[in-house]
């Protein structure tokens, strides 16, 4: 095996985009990437389990692991946090396993900050007015929600430069073959394979 470590893949994009639907079309193919689980302060639900829904947590402990660094990235929503743990990330990745991460952009920016070895993909709807009909279609938004989804849809579209690739969810089989290219591409990357080349050119062959 020339690769050691994992690489952690983090998927973004506006709301609407699809990530949800691309993510669980990629993992319902053969694939060894492992799906990123977060950690929440919210009560455990019927049929849950722990370390496979979430890492659940009290408010204590997580504003522990927040002062600590211990958190890629973090938010609180109605009275809960939710994160992505440093730890399982960086286990996982020590044990040459991949990781995926989907998240919402303010979130990738935040594990960019805090892991910019990441590989960060953005997914990029067809265009404003298909994102909008998406939002539409789901029929749990107010036009009101739909146009400020929109209008931040807008300002998380400019945020693109920060992203390594840019993958337009236009039919979702061909967005998950050119995510299932970029893994594949990014495992082939010269700075990835050196250490392990170099490795064996040491091997004593007398």
């Amino acid at each position: 095996m020339i690769d050691e470590k994992g690489i952690l893949f983090v998927l973004s994009g506006p709301s609407g985009v699809g990530k949800g639907t691309v993510r669980k079309s990629l993992f319902d193919r053969a694939t060894d990437l492992k799906y990123s689980i977060s950690m929440t302060t919210r009560s455990i639900r019927e049929g849950e389990k722990e370390g496979t829904d979430y890492f659940y947590k009290t408010k204590q402990e997580f504003e522990d692991l927040i002062k600590k660094n211990r958190l890629l990235e973090y938010a609180e929503y109605v009275g809960n946090y939710y994160g992505t743990p440093r730890d399982y990330v960086e286990e996982t990745l020590d044990h040459g396993k991949d990781v995926f991460l989907e998240i919402e952009v303010q979130g990738a920016l935040q594990v960019k900050e805090n892991f910019p070895q990441g590989v960060f993909i953005f997914l990029f709807p067809p265009s404003l007015e298909e994102l909008k009909n998406r939002i539409i279609n789901r029929g749990t938004e107010s036009e009101e929600l739909v146009k400020n989804r929109l209008i931040a849809a807008k300002t998380e579209i400019e945020m693109m430069d920060a992203y390594d690739y840019v993958v337009v969810n236009d039919e979702i089989e061909t967005a998950v073959q050119k995510i299932q290219s970029i893994v594949q591409s990014e495992h082939c990357k010269r700075e990835r394979v050196a250490k392990q080349y170099k490795k064996a050119l040491e091997a004593d062959f007398s």
